[in-house]
Formats: structure tokens, C-alpha cells, sequence
């Protein structure tokens, strides 16, 4: 029998802690055992007895800096540790990826990809949503926020091939290793820069641009 796993969740955002508190008790490998909003209550609860998964928003726990969230992992080394949080810019995420924190999702996430990034946690696996990885991965080519139509990351770029080679979402995810909504969030940012709302335009125009050869992939 799986064991199930007993969560804390730290945030003083009542819509979020509520919400949470809701979907893991509809899963049966969760069970809450409390909500804290403060960082001593926090303390607390995890030197109260063991805790499977922490879910915590920094910013809204009363840690003043993300140092104070290595002091935790370091005192419970078993802890899991799931970062939940309205946004991120690049330094801070690179921060907490120094602080060996690899499970960060949004506070915007689905229902889907929540459940996805805590059973990823759970299995001492990585997880970021798709718009952190783009920080990670293309930091060094990714324009700012008034780039100009059509200018693609080179994870794009590569996303685009791989639609043109005629493969789904599902196949593109498992030949990049990433997630499924991770690849979506991509096709998102692709359709919205080039300003295409279907594959075939998306084809149509890359095969304008000179991104992918017509005889190549037979279209």
C-alpha cells in the first residue's frame, strides 16, 4: 500500500491555501496535516513530528530570505520541498536553484500540471512551470519583454521543428524530456509572437522564414 504523504502548506494567501487544501483531499496519497501562514508556526509544525511535503510560498511565510528556506532543508534533509509562488525573476530563481530547490511551480497553474509538479516532488524529481524553465533555459537569448514579432528562443525554434517533423505534443514531450504543459506553454508563446493561430500557419510561415525545408518534411 503507497504511503501517504503528509503535507504542510505554508502560505497566507486564504483563496490559495484553501484551494490546495481542497484538491489534496480529493487525492488519496495526501493527507494535510496543517496550514501555517507565519514562520514560527511553521518551525513549529515541522519539529512536531515528520513531514512528507512542504508547500510554501517564501514571500508570504514571513522568510525574509532564501537562506532561511536552506536552514530548513538542512534541519529535515527527507523533507520535500514544493515552492509555490506568484512569480519569479531570473536571479531569484537561480537563488533557490543554488539552494537545491528544483520543484517550483506557479501559483496561475491548472489543476493538471499542480498534481503533475507534486507527484514529480514526491518522486525527488524536477519541476518547474513552463515559463521558469524558459528562464532557465534560454536566459542567454531571450529578448526583453518588447521583443519584436517573430523573434523565437532557441527552445522555440527547436519546438517548431519538431511540429513541422508531424510530431504531437505527447511525442514532443517525451523526445525533449520535458512535460506536456511545458511543451504547450511553448506552442503558446510561439503562436502568440509570430501572431499564427493554427499549425499550418505556424508551417506556412516558418517555411517562409526559411526555418524548415518543404521537401524535408513533405508538406
Amino acid at each position: 500500500m503507497e504511503n501517504i504523504a503528509s503535507v504542510i502548506i505554508a502560505d497566507s494567501q486564504f483563496l490559495i491555501t484553501e484551494s490546495l487544501r481542497h484538491l489534496l483531499r480529493e487525492d488519496s496519497r495526501f493527507s494535510v496535516r496543517s496550514i501555517v501562514m507565519e514562520k514560527r508556526e511553521l518551525q513549529r509544525e515541522l519539529s512536531a513530528g515528520e513531514t512528507t511535503l512542504l508547500i510554501i510560498d517564501p514571500s508570504f511565510t514571513e522568510i525574509s530570505s532564501l537562506n532561511e528556506l536552506k536552514e530548513i532543508r538542512e534541519i529535515y534533509p527527507s523533507l520535500k520541498v514544493l515552492v509555490m509562488t506568484n512569480g519569479l525573476n531570473r536571479n531569484e530563481l537561480f537563488e533557490l536553484n543554488g539552494l537545491g530547490v528544483t520543484n517550483i511551480v506557479l501559483k496561475s497553474a491548472g489543476k493538471e500540471e499542480i498534481l503533475e509538479a507534486l507527484s514529480a516532488t514526491l518522486r525527488g524529481k524536477k519541476y518547474y512551470s513552463g515559463e521558469l524553465l524558459e528562464l532557465l533555459f534560454d536566459a542567454n537569448d531571450r529578448k526583453n519583454i518588447h521583443e519584436e514579432p517573430g523573434q523565437l528562443t532557441n527552445s522555440e525554434m527547436e519546438i517548431v521543428r519538431l511540429i513541422a517533423e508531424g510530431l504531437t505534443t505527447k511525442e514532443i514531450a517525451s523526445r525533449k524530456f520535458i512535460s506536456f504543459h511545458t511543451v504547450m506553454t511553448h506552442r503558446k508563446n510561439i503562436f502568440r509572437k509570430l501572431g499564427v493561430s493554427s499549425v499550418s500557419e505556424l508551417l506556412m510561415y516558418a517555411i517562409k522564414a526559411g526555418w524548415i525545408n518543404l521537401i524535408e518534411y513533405n508538406i
